[in-house]
């Protein structure tokens, strides 16, 4: 079968596509014929080794996707032909991904998803897992409460899109995000989002506009880097940042006394915080959104598995508005 393959950390050209054995159904296993799979600023962090958990090469990437079951390992209520979400711990990282052909996937790691529905709208949903990243944060994180405040930066990008139409969801007075380009910024208070135009004002400046000199209660902050100093400063009195990426960068500056006076709380992101039961919750309750019409994902560009360096770079460096996704070939 065709697969993506790291051999060797380095740069896009590192994502080689190789033949690689299919694996072979087993009892209480899955096996998924995958159809689409999401590219993530998570696997560019995988291909450049410096993710410690990610040291076992060769590594197959791919953090999640979605397909259909070919064979249910006697499991039962997961039929073959069931369409199905592929994410579970570690995919793409300490073990093989989903930029192959056919994932041997535990039940899980599955969410299965009810007959005739859009694979690409669904890829589109969990590519980034930005709604649950911003789901967890909001509600485990941030102590979030209906009428409250919300800022996540990069409206572009999974986490400032899905956790702003999260945080509507779930009733938050005002929620905001941000753009680094006027385009962007147009096309999404088209869709009906309060955006701040980073090319015409400043992050603390559009902040104090758009909430009265308050504040904001939350920030969920996916781009890190000289960002982050920037988004602790607009933070109203008790209010919280939950630190899950870095887009932006890994180095950030701040000033104390944002911390101090502000009386701030900072929480750092990680999926393994959570409990499986938690994820399953979550998981649940943002389908049931999507279902409702809550949510607009975006595919911002399809590309064939084998150019999957090419997509990286293109969600690297040209920041797309919308997700990545990875077109599985035919067997």
């Amino acid at each position: 079968m065709k697969a993506i393959q790291i051999s060797e950390f380095g740069g896009y050209d590192a994502l080689a596509l190789v033949d690689v054995p299919a694996p072979t159904p087993a009892p209480g296993k899955i096996l998924v014929r995958m159809r689409l799979a999401g590219v993530n600023p998570l696997d560019d962090t995988v291909r450049s080794g410096v993710l410690p958990s990610a040291n076992k090469l060769p590594l197959i990437p791919g953090t999640g996707g979605v397909g259909e079951i070919i064979d249910n390992g006697g499991v039962e209520g997961l039929k073959p032909g069931t369409p199905v979400v592929v994410a579970g711990r570690g995919y793409g990282m300490f073990r093989d991904g989903t930029w192959q052909e056919y994932v041997l996937a535990d039940p899980q790691d599955l969410i299965p998803l009810p007959p005739g529905i859009d694979l690409a709208a669904v890829a589109a949903f969990t590519t980034g897992a930005g709604y649950l990243t911003g789901y967890l944060s909001l509600t485990e994180l941030a102590s979030f409460k209906p009428g409250q405040t919300v800022l996540a930066p990069g409206i572009g990008g999974a986490v400032g899109l899905g956790t702003v139409e999260v945080a509507n969801r779930l009733g938050a007075s005002l929620a905001i995000s941000t753009a680094s380009r006027t385009d962007k910024a147009e096309r999404a208070r088209a869709e009906g989002h309060t955006v701040i135009d980073l090319s015409k004002e400043t992050l603390r400046d559009g902040v104090a506009r758009l909430t009265d000199g308050r504040g904001v209660d939350v920030v969920v902050d996916g781009v890190g880097g000289p960002f982050t100093g920037e988004a602790l400063g607009s933070l109203a009195s008790g209010g919280t940042l939950v630190s899950v990426g870095y887009s932006g960068g890994k180095q950030a500056s701040v000033n104390v006394t944002d911390i101090i006076w502000r009386s701030a709380h900072i929480r750092g992101f990680m999926f393994t915080l959570f409990s499986t039961q938690t994820l399953i919750e979550a998981n649940t309750n943002l389908f049931r959104y999507l279902a409702e019409g809550a949510f607009h994902p975006t595919i911002a560009r399809t590309f064939p598995l084998k150019d999957a360096a090419e997509a990286t770079r293109h969600l690297i460096e040209d920041r797309p508005y919308g997700r990545v996704v990875l077109e599985v070939p035919g067997a």
